[in-house]
């Protein structure tokens, strides 16, 4: 295969502690049941503590993490190695919550290098592709500034109820998207179903590991929670900066963050009717329905395709709705 056309990538549903993947089966076509709740998409990244799991294979075999690094200039093109070397400082997923997910935060840069060795953090953002249940919701930062103390001893307790409560819940349907910012602890509730983009890493503290997690020492990636629970952002907080409605939004091309994301991430939904033409860029595609073409490649709804920025202007065909999925723009 050659590494300058885009290419369509198999399913990579890691191993994950919680239940879901029916929705994710359903935009395949797939019967429920065929695989978790989560597939890392183009993912150059692992599970934390694995070497390989998480990692995302070409279709001829090789990790694309491993073609990446022997051919950056190709995949990344010069400007985005220049800032970032070779690195596609990108993690894209589907994630089928078939249960609520425990309150949890991510780390920044800052605390990252620090405590971590790592440069990225785990900025990450969401959009909502689908939803079923009377009540889809999400929870994302405090209604008000907490104590660190308090939040340590909900911890220690494993008070759930505590930690759940004194989150802001956000209902959400297709179309809405959530920016969370390293620090902002945050929970996404059942029957919720999200293309996620975030920063390429596997940090969680989870601060409700309890009916969870298999210890208390995988809630806070072995560092303590007296020292995990310092990347937490305790402030109160509005999720009106945080939470956009895209959903009556049919341009050909509907970006789905602000200017807070590009930092991290970028993302838009295109809709396809007939043709269209992307500038080159790595980029990351999710076809939500329809049918039609990327470059020479067929594709419906379910596929992902990874384009290299090798590739060059890339033709789109068909009638299509694509979340398109790219790196922080090189500044």
């Amino acid at each position: 295969m050659s590494d300058d056309k885009p290419v369509a990538l198999p399913a990579n549903q890691p191993e994950q502690f919680y239940r879901g993947g029916a929705a994710i089966a359903a935009l395949r076509g797939l019967p429920a049941g065929d695989g978790g709740p989560e597939d890392w998409v183009a993912s150059t990244t692992t599970r934390f503590g694995h070497e390989e799991s998480g990692l995302s294979r070409l279709p001829d075999g090789r990790w694309l993490r491993s073609a990446v690094a022997a051919d950056p200039l190709t995949w990344l093109g010069h400007e985005h190695v220049n800032a970032f070397g070779p690195d596609t400082a990108l993690l894209v997923k589907l994630l089928d919550a078939g249960q609520r997910l425990p309150v949890h935060c991510h780390p920044s840069d800052e605390f990252a290098a620090e405590h971590l060795s790592c440069r990225h953090g785990k900025t990450e953002a969401w959009i909502v592709v689908g939803v079923t249940g009377a009540d889809p919701t999400v929870h994302i930062g405090f209604r008000e500034d907490v104590p660190a103390a308090t939040v340590a001893r909900w911890v220690s307790t494993q008070d759930s109820s505590a930690l759940l409560d004194a989150l802001n819940p956000v209902r959400v349907a297709p179309g809405d998207t959530v920016f969370v910012p390293a620090g902002v602890p945050h929970a996404i509730g059942e029957g919720v179903f999200i293309v996620e983009l975030q920063q390429p890493t596997d940090f969680s503290i989870t601060l409700e590991w309890r009916g969870f997690l298999a210890d208390e020492g995988a809630g806070h990636l072995g560092l303590g929670f007296a020292t995990a629970l310092e990347c937490l952002d305790l402030r109160g907080r509005s999720v009106d900066a945080l939470v956009r409605r895209t959903g009556g939004l049919t341009g050909p091309s509907v970006p789905l963050f602000d200017a807070h994301a590009d930092p991290f991430f970028r993302a838009d939904r295109l809709h396809v009717s007939g043709a269209a033409v992307l500038e080159p860029s790595f980029a990351v595609l999710v076809v939500l329905a329809g049918s039609g073409t990327v470059g020479d490649l067929e594709v419906r709804g379910g596929s992902t395709v990874v384009v290299p920025h090798g590739a060059g202007e890339v033709g789109l065909t068909g009638d299509l709705v694509v979340i398109r999925c790219r790196p922080p723009k090189p500044v």
